[in-house]
């Protein structure tokens, strides 16, 4: 398999591309931090993966455009893209978000996924899997985090025109919706996470929806459900409950 994975060296990336690390496997693995990249790709090697990597943070559009480019050249087809990349601004602000700071989340919450892709479509084949990593927290946005659930929201959109649009190649777009999972994101907040967990079962999760194809794949399912349908309520009731409950 040849599979590119971005955000790979913590996290949900790092753990995701050491599943998949084994022989007979080509990992491209994109991150912005250098160091910690090189620990993964030595951890990955070590399994028996084949491993590029490349120093990049996907907000530098020109930069990510010339490494797609390269792996164009290189590759002529690839097996998985997951797009796992991705930052918030945390809510000690209280949703008063700088405009560099709500621009940067935008750039790489969003914008560097159709930048990443552009030319890297091409190389998907019948079979192919496009996986975005979006957030619950796309469904509803708490006034202390309105930058990140913007750049979620706007990535669902994105996945599901992408979807039908890949469909007629049979090209597969799965868009996986977590919850509260142990990272260095979730590091930095210090309020209560309901339903937190730990970075190997949430990387579990994800990988089993991978296999199966999920077009839209959210958990945990009680915090989803939850979720649903206190966005089914009616407008001021919903606004009420989440004032009371926002993070201060």
């Amino acid at each position: 398999m040849k599979i590119l994975i971005t955000g790979a060296s913590s996290g949900l990336g790092r753990a995701i591309s050491l599943h998949y690390s084994k022989p007979n496997t080509t990992l491209y693995l994109l991150a912005r931090r250098n160091e910690l990249l090189l620990e993964v790709a030595k951890q990955a090697r070590e399994k028996g993966a084949i491993v590029y990597i490349y120093s990049v943070d996907v907000s530098d559009f020109d930069a990510l455009a010339n490494i797609t480019k390269e792996i164009a050249l290189k590759e002529d087809s690839l097996d998985m893209i997951i797009a796992n990349a991705g930052v918030s601004v945390g809510h000690n602000h209280n949703g008063h978000t700088k405009f560099s700071d709500f621009k940067r989340v935008i750039d790489i919450n969003f914008l560097s996924i159709h930048a990443l892709l552009e030319n890297l479509l091409p190389l998907l084949k019948s079979g192919s899997k496009v996986v975005l990593i979006s957030s619950l927290a796309s469904i509803i946005t708490m006034p202390s985090s309105i930058a990140y659930s913007s750049s979620k929201r706007a990535l669902n959109a994105y996945a599901q025109g992408l979807r039908v649009l890949l469909k007629k190649d049979n090209i597969y777009l799965i868009n996986i919706l977590p919850g509260f999972i142990v990272s260095p994101m979730t590091d930095k907040n210090s309020f209560n996470m309901p339903f937190l967990m730990n970075t190997e079962d949430g990387v579990t999760r994800i990988i089993k929806a991978i296999e199966k194809n999920k077009k839209c794949y959210a958990f945990p399912k009680r915090f989803f459900i939850l979720i649903k349908i206190i966005s089914f309520l009616p407008i001021k009731v919903r606004d009420d409950l989440i004032l009371k409950y926002s993070v201060k």
